[in-house]
């Protein structure tokens, strides 16, 4: 492990669907392809008793690859369906590969703030967005959720 961000409490997403949850970010290095590293991601949360029953449902462990040095996959046409898909689909519907970067990192405080912990300097790969202009764009009542222990 490089960087390890603090713990955040956040409220559950969205809103109502669970207790509290944790959250942190970490960079890493690895010798493992992305998906070989998502694969052993989610055999970690299986170790740890998390079941993939409901999409967003309230989850002992969600370990999300977040960014894998740029990348952008499978392409840049599948990454923006995923980008622009509806609230109301994301809730129904999860993509069968892996999508990077992660389709809500933009989207979402509760992975801003624990990642500029640990990369402040971080741009979207596909945006061009730098970190501090990602969380800008959000609303402060969502960033203000966001508490570090």
């Amino acid at each position: 492990m490089l960087a390890e961000s603090r713990l955040f409490r956040s409220p559950a997403f969205p809103a109502g669907s669970g207790p509290d949850y944790v959250n942190a970010a970490m960079t890493l290095a690895t010798s493992l392809s992305a998906e070989a590293l998502l694969a052993h991601l989610h055999q970690v949360e299986a170790d740890f008793g998390r079941e993939r029953k409901a999409r967003w449902a309230a989850r002992t462990l969600d370990l999300d690859l977040l960014d894998y040095g740029g990348v952008i996959a499978p392409d840049r046409a599948t990454f923006q369906h995923w980008v622009n898909l509806p609230l109301e689909r994301q809730m129904k519907e999860a993509p069968e590969q892996l999508i990077l970067p992660h389709p809500r990192i933009q989207d979402r405080a509760f992975v801003l703030i624990p990642l500029a912990d640990i990369a402040p300097d971080w741009v979207h790969p596909v945006s061009g967005q730098s970190l501090d202009s990602l969380l800008a764009a959000l609303p402060e009542a969502e960033k203000g959720a966001v508490c570090a222990l």
